[in-house]
């Protein structure tokens, strides 16, 4: 064991989070855990994970679920694409592996939607494999105590980093080791306002030492952030609502959305629902148009504003497309919808 690690596993051991799946050594939750908590925070992911595992307590139970059960568990938790690739690969070990995980990282990387770091957590955890996990929070903890200002999303930082790791990795307890250094930067050595005067490691730590503790990590690109408008036409016809699944490949693909319109600059919403009206609704009773405040929504990459309108009808429209589907307006809740809608839909 290296300095760090001895004093990384002593602070652990102090502090370890009673985490449910850290209970046992079930590579089905682990992997539950790990694919969730990509990009979200333990305080937000917990109620998800207990919800998928009395919903699904099995990988044989999540591969015979329908995607839109996926998707709706999984709804408000964003990045949907873990949830889709959960699904598939959930498919694949149910159906081709006879319900039996692979056993080193190497082969977990096989499966949909498992890269290095998942497949090192699951590995190290389950199967105690000696593999070191390297996410944000390990790039952050390496780069400040060891001083490393090497840019961690270029090629080279990648490499020197993922080799850092490994050096340091108790290969004796890789599981310990990774959940220690994972809970270590998602609570001392946090992105802002780390716990430094307090930390066990500080006195051999190079970013504290030289006061550098906020310049890392490096990165050498800022995420490019594009701005999108949509406007969604909220169709109320005796009761019922319609709404459509998103097929294309993008943001929230699988879930379902209101009947709506996407720009890339700020669109005439007068015009915009006039064609909507006209394309749609032209023999239609409407008895009210209500256009509500705009929801200013934050994804990753992704700004996002949308203008709601509510379209009120006291007679059922005759030229709706196939793939719009009418509901009861009380059912909107049974079907996997964006954070965005999800807002819209509190107040009714």
């Amino acid at each position: 064991m290296t300095k760090f690690s001895t004093a990384l596993e002593k602070w652990y051991g102090l502090n370890a989070r009673d985490l449910p799946w850290r209970n046992t050594p079930d590579p089905y939750s682990i992997w539950l855990s790990e694919v969730i908590l990509q990009q979200t925070r333990v305080a937000q992911g917990m109620s998800y994970y207990l919800r998928f595992m009395e919903l699904f307590p099995d990988v044989g139970q999540l591969a015979s679920a329908s995607e839109d059960e996926i998707l709706k568990a999984w709804q408000g938790l964003g990045y949907y694409s873990r949830a889709r690739n959960l699904h598939k690969a959930a498919k694949v070990i149910h159906e081709d592996l006879k319900g039996e995980f692979p056993l080193t990282a190497e082969k977990l990387q096989e499966l949909p939607g498992i890269g290095t770091y998942t497949a090192a957590a699951i590995a190290s955890i389950a199967y105690n494999e000696p593999v070191p996990v390297v996410d944000g929070n390990v790039y952050r903890v390496l780069s400040r105590y060891f001083g490393v200002a090497t840019p961690i999303d270029s090629p080279a930082g990648k490499k020197e980093f993922a080799d850092l790791a490994a050096q340091q990795l108790n290969r004796k307890r890789p599981g310990m080791h990774n959940q220690a250094i994972m809970d270590f930067g998602a609570i001392v050595c946090t992105p802002k306002m780390a716990s430094c005067e307090t930390c066990l490691l500080s006195l051999d730590c190079k970013a504290f030492k030289g006061n550098f503790v906020n310049d890392l990590p490096v990165k050498s690109r800022k995420t490019t952030v594009k701005e999108l408008w949509l406007t969604y036409f909220y169709l109320i016809e005796n009761g019922h609502t319609y709404i459509v699944r998103r097929d294309a490949e993008g943001i929230w693909k699988g879930l379902y959305d209101f009947p709506n319109e996407e720009s890339n600059y700020p669109p005439n919403t007068e015009k915009t629902l006039d064609t909507f009206v006209t394309d749609y609704l032209a023999t239609s009773g409407i008895t009210e148009v209500v256009k509500h405040d705009v929801i200013h929504h934050q994804l990753t990459h992704r700004k996002i504003h949308a203008t709601f309108i509510s379209i009120y009808t006291d007679s059922k429209p005759t030229n709706i497309p196939e793939e719009w589907l009418r509901i009861s307006c009380d059912r909107i809740t049974k079907y996997g919808v964006s954070r965005l809608v999800e807002k819209f839909l509190e107040p009714f």
